[in-house]
């Protein structure tokens, strides 16, 4: 297949470029930078199978000759506001990547009489009432809070997509991708793992938000890809969660860098956050497994040892 990748030059969207072309399609790439990093795919740049285009898919996308699929993985995502990168502070921004981002890559999709794969995310659950989160799960979510211009734009991306399925007749699909990890990470993204990971490789302590108490589940990006491209060859249009069930505490998650990094410094506690971050996140993965027959294989010692390797090669430690 010929597949347009939007968002291609981020963390998930280099790895899933780099998955299709070894499984022997063409991929498009297409990307602004406002988020995503040219150091990603600059392994890519002169393989026959990658082309690129730098664009802002918020505005009329064009890509000369037939596209087989076309899968939507523009947006900003990380959810620290400290973070320069985050949809705090990229507010318009991320509303457009999933509100005319979505109608834009619909339109090319609807077009080309191509597949369709939207990245979607488990924060359309909000802060669950219902654990582990199932895909029929409406959610409980702040449509006025500073997380509502991610969480949002996701959640009429999703209704859009099936719109057109509905509607036009296109073939789409959507996957809720839960916390992932691994190479490519932002080193300074603001979510929890590079946070952390960053901190313990400097032998600093560790920050954790109030007690430690909320819960997270972490996927490594390699079952993450591997979830989504059997999505993208299945015939199922309505939402699929991908991630690890296995859930563990920030505080449980953070004993457990410092023990496999030899960190000395232990853990500091600051003031939980004030942007109601979910205290808990789980994925029931029954859908996924059922119809992909999918679940996570790399356990988290050994995704975070191939992580760590990342880390270590961008602080310039040896």
């Amino acid at each position: 297949m010929r597949i347009l990748i939007t968002g291609a030059a981020g963390f998930l969207g280099s790895h899933l470029s780099d998955r299709l072309i070894k499984d022997g399609h063409d991929v498009v790439g297409m990307d602004n930078f406002i988020t995503g990093s040219q150091d990603n795919i600059v392994h890519l740049m002169g393989n026959e199978h990658f082309s690129f285009y730098k664009h802002d898919i918020s505005n009329y996308i064009f890509v000369p000759s037939k596209l087989d699929a076309v899968m939507h993985f523009a947006s900003p995502a990380s959810p620290n506001p400290a973070s320069p990168l985050a949809y705090f502070n990229l507010p318009i921004q991320t509303m457009k990547a999933g509100a005319l981002g979505t109608h834009n890559t619909l339109g090319v999709a609807k077009a080309n009489h191509a597949r369709f794969l939207l990245a979607s995310t488990s924060e359309i659950y909000g802060d669950p009432t219902e654990h582990p989160q199932k895909e029929t799960y409406a959610g409980n979510v702040d449509i006025t809070g500073p997380r509502a211009v991610y969480d949002e734009a996701k959640r009429f991306a999703e209704s859009l997509t099936l719109a057109y399925h509905r509607q036009h007749g296109v073939d789409t699909r959507i996957v809720r991708i839960f916390n992932t990890y691994g190479p490519r990470m932002d080193l300074d993204d603001g979510r929890a793992l590079p946070n952390l990971l960053r901190l313990a490789l400097l032998n600093q302590p560790l920050t954790v938000y109030g007690d430690g108490g909320q819960t997270r589940s972490f996927c490594f990006v390699d079952d993450l890809i591997d979830g989504i491209v059997k999505l993208l060859y299945s015939d199922e249009h309505m939402p699929v969660n991908i991630g690890n069930p296995v859930e563990m505490t920030i505080l449980e998650f953070a004993h457990t860098i410092n023990k496999i990094t030899g960190n000395k410094a232990g853990v500091v506690f600051v003031d939980a956050r004030s942007a109601r971050d979910p205290q808990r996140r789980r994925p029931d993965i029954t859908r996924a497994k059922d119809l992909l027959g999918w679940e996570p294989k790399v356990n988290l010692e050994e995704g975070l040892m191939k992580t760590i390797d990342y880390f270590k090669m961008k602080l310039g430690i040896a």
